[in-house]
C-alpha cells in the first residue's frame, strides 16, 4: 500500500519534469528504499532495523515524510496508520500538528510584515501592541527593549519557557489576552520578564503569543486569516491551517495523537489556542515548501514571501543563543543548516535544511515516541543523500 502512495506522489511529479521523469522516479525509489531498509555498512544502533522495525520498537504508529532535494520537493511518503482506532493508512495529505515547528512560519508572517513596512523588528513591542503591554520592568527603557527581533529569537528576557499543553476540545479556552496574564481558563502561569533582552536565550512560547497579539493588532484580523494570507496561500501550503479547533472538514484528514505506548489518547487531539506557538496543522509536504521558500529567497533575488535580505535575516544568529528568528541555526560538519522542532500532546515533528544547498527533511509523527524515529530518519535522509552534515574528507 505504502509504495502505491509514494509512487502516486512521484508520478504527479513526472507530469511536470516530462524527459527527466523515469530517471527522477528510479533515483527517488532507489532513496526511499535505502531509508526504509536496513542500513549496510551497519553501524550498530539502529542500522540492523527496517523503518517499520523502528517505528514498532519505539511505539509510533505513523510517520510522514517528505524529502527535499536541488531547490525542490523530491519526495513524499507515509507510514503506518493514522489512528489506531481506525487503522487508516498514513498518506502524504495526512494532518498532523506541527506544534512549536508553527513558530517558524509565524516568524515568515512577522518577517513579512516588516518587509512591508508594518512594523519594525527593532521597534518597542509596546509601540506596535494597542490592546496588551509588556509590564513595566526596569530594564525596557531606552536602548534595551523588549523587540520583535528579541521575541523571534526567545532573546526577550520572557522567563516562562512555554511548552503548552493544550486543551481538550470539550474545554474552556482563553483568549489571548488571558494567556499572557496567567488568568483563567488559561492553563499556564503569565508571561513574565526576568531579565534584559539579549542577555540570555530562554525558550518562550510566551513569546510568540506576544507576537500573535501584535500581528492582530497590526493588521486587524484573525490570526488564522493572517497566517492564510501572508504565509499559507502565497507558498502553496494549501494542505495547511492555523484555525483552533480545526475545522470538521480538516478533521476527516488529520491524525489521531498517541501515547508514549502507541495508544489512542483520551481525545484525538488538542486544541492550542496559542496558534502563533503551537497552532499549525499542516503535512511535511506542505512544510518542505516553506522549507523551500526560504531556501529559494536565500537563493535570490526573491521568493514569493521573502526578498533576499530578509530571508538572509531570518537564518543569521541575533549573537546569543541557537536562533535567528523562528528557526534554529546551526553547523553541522561542513554545512549550515535552519531548522525547527515541535512537541504536542501525542505528536512529534522536525525539519532541518541547508541553507545553501537546497536539501532538507521534514518528518511528522503522531506519537509521544517519536523524537528517535524522526532522527533515525533524518540520519538515514543524510546518508542516502551524502549531506554534508556527515564527517568525510575535504574535496581536492
Amino acid at each position: 500500500m505504502y509504495a502505491v502512495l509514494a509512487a502516486s506522489v512521484l508520478l504527479s511529479t513526472l507530469v511536470v519534469l516530462g524527459a527527466d521523469a523515469r530517471a527522477l522516479a528510479q533515483e527517488s525509489s532507489a532513496a526511499i528504499a535505502r531509508i526504509e531498509g536496513r542500513q549496510s555498512p551497519s553501524r550498530q544502533g539502529l542500522d540492523s532495523f527496517t523503518l517499520q522495525e523502528v517505528m514498532q520498537k519505539y511505539r509510533v504508529p505513523g510517520v510522514s515524510v517528505a524529502v527535499i532535494k536541488d531547490f525542490e520537493l523530491h519526495w513524499a511518503k507515509g507510514h503506518g496508520v493514522a489512528d489506531v482506532e481506525g487503522a487508516l493508512p498514513v498518506e502524504p495529505r495526512t494532518l498532523f500538528q506541527a506544534a512549536s515547528i508553527s513558530k517558524a512560519a509565524t516568524a515568515m508572517a512577522v518577517l513579512k510584515a516588516a518587509q512591508d513596512g508594518r512594523l519594525s523588528l527593532d521597534a518597542d513591542i509596546n509601540t506596535i501592541l494597542k490592546s496588551w503591554q509588556v509590564p513595566p520592568v526596569g530594564f525596557t527603557t531606552g536602548i534595551v527593549r523588549v523587540t520583535p527581533r528579541a521575541l523571534l529569537s526567545h532573546t526577550s528576557g520572557a522567563d516562562d519557557s512555554f511548552g503548552f499543553p493544550g486543551y481538550l476540545p470539550s474545554q474552556p479556552r482563553p483568549t489571548v489576552l488571558q494567556i499572557l496574564d496567567g488568568q483563567k481558563p488559561s492553563n499556564v502561569g503569565p508571561v513574565l520578564f526576568a531579565r534584559p533582552p539579549f542577555a540570555a536565550y530562554r525558550y518562550s512560547g510566551g513569546g510568540f503569543t506576544i507576537l500573535q497579539l501584535a500581528m492582530i493588532d497590526v493588521l486587524g484580523k484573525p490570526f488564522a486569516e493572517i497566517m492564510r494570507e501572508h504565509v499559507l496561500d502565497p507558498i502553496g501550503m494549501s494542505d495547511s491551517s492555523y484555525e483552533q479547533p480545526l475545522p470538521s472538514a480538516g478533521d476527516t484528514k488529520a491524525a489521531r495523537a498517541h501515547s508514549w505506548q502507541g495508544q489512542s489518547m483520551t481525545a484525538k487531539w488538542h486544541v492550542y489556542p496559542e496558534q502563533a506557538a503551537a497552532g499549525l496543522w499542516t503535512t511535511p509536504t506542505d512544510l518542505a515548501r516553506f522549507v523551500l521558500e526560504v531556501q529559494r529567497a536565500l537563493r535570490g533575488p526573491a521568493g514569493r514571501v521573502l526578498s533576499q535580505a530578509i530571508a538572509r535575516a531570518m537564518i543569521a544568529p541575533v549573537g546569543v543563543g541557537p536562533y535567528g528568528l523562528g528557526v534554529t541555526v546551526e553547523k553541522r560538519a561542513e554545512g549550515w543548516y535552519f531548522g525547527h522542532d515541535g512537541a504536542n500532546w501525542g505528536f512529534r515533528c522536525a525539519l532541518v535544511a541547508h541553507a545553501l544547498k537546497g536539501y532538507g527533511v521534514v518528518v511528522m509523527t503522531n506519537g509521544d515516541s517519536g523524537t528517535p524515529v524522526i532522527k533515525e530518519i533524518e540520519a538515514r535522509v543524510a546518508a542516502a543523500y551524502d549531506w554534508d552534515s556527515l564527517d568525510k574528507p575535504i574535496p581536492r
